[in-house]
């Protein structure tokens, strides 16, 4: 039984974690929970360059690594990696060389739950093919015939609980417009970790200058974030009405 909770967070690029689920993860970092985040790219082809520019296609993915590694500090996110594909090209990567990369990531850190992106509906094509292959992935780790190699660099076969995916603003308010069902929708109360949102949202500067509603006062600006983000239970059972993402423990009680 793992007595740490532990949560590993699959992303395409810098400031998905922010955008999409800051608030979540803020709010899971504050109560104790491991977070690791994988960044499929450093997002080098962004079109956004600041307002006014002050970056350029060669100077990209340094400064927005930098950024990212900001907003995971604010964020509380306590382990960054990158797989370093390159932007716009993750749906080109291998399939299965993919899949083993974070199937390495969730052997090695056996966490309970996993985010990533829906393949189908992540909006991007970047999105969509890192979810596809973090979906495999949890679905592979636990099972002993994929990846035997490796057992000859100590990882054991592991098999995280809760798969979730993300999504964006309240669009799941009416998840059956997608497809999915009311009972697979988990919603976060997050309210109490706006200002870590904001701040996270700023440190993205290169990505988020151009927009002005977001540099007024602070105040202003966190009244509109909303108080909840909403997540697609990925593996059944479906838990109707759930409100956190981390399972309870076999012996009925909660994780410490």
């Amino acid at each position: 039984m793992e007595t740490e909770r532990k949560l590993l967070a699959v992303f395409a690029h810098p400031d998905d974690e922010t955008f999409i689920c800051g608030g979540t993860l803020a709010r899971f970092a504050k109560e104790g929970v491991r977070i690791t985040l994988v960044s499929a790219t450093k997002g080098e082809m962004g079109r956004r360059m600041g307002k006014p520019p002050f970056v350029n296609r060669e100077t990209m993915p340094a400064l927005r690594e930098q950024e990212l590694r900001k907003a995971c500090g604010i964020l509380g996110i306590q382990d960054l990696r990158f797989l370093g594909i390159r932007d716009k090209l993750v749906e080109f990567e291998p399939l299965e060389k993919l899949v083993g990369r974070i199937v390495t990531v969730i052997r090695e850190l056996r966490p309970q739950v996993v985010l990533t992106f829906h393949e189908k509906i992540g909006g991007h094509p970047d999105h969509c093919a890192i979810g596809k292959a973090a979906t495999l992935a949890f679905q592979q780790a636990g099972d002993p015939n994929r990846y035997p190699e490796h057992r000859g660099q100590g990882l054991k076969p592991f098999a995280p609980e809760r798969l979730y995916f993300i999504s964006f603003g309240e669009a799941m308010k009416r998840p059956e417009r997608y497809g999915f069902l009311p009972e697979q929708i988990t919603r976060i109360d997050v309210s109490a970790c706006r200002a870590e949102k904001m701040r996270a949202f700023r440190a993205h500067r290169s990505q988020t200058e151009l927009d002005s509603w977001l540099w007024g006062s602070d105040s202003d600006v966190m009244r509109k974030f909303s108080g909840e983000e909403y997540f697609i239970q990925g593996n059944m059972p479906f838990r109707k009405g759930e409100r956190d993402l981390f399972p309870e423990q076999r012996d009925g009680g909660r994780w410490s």
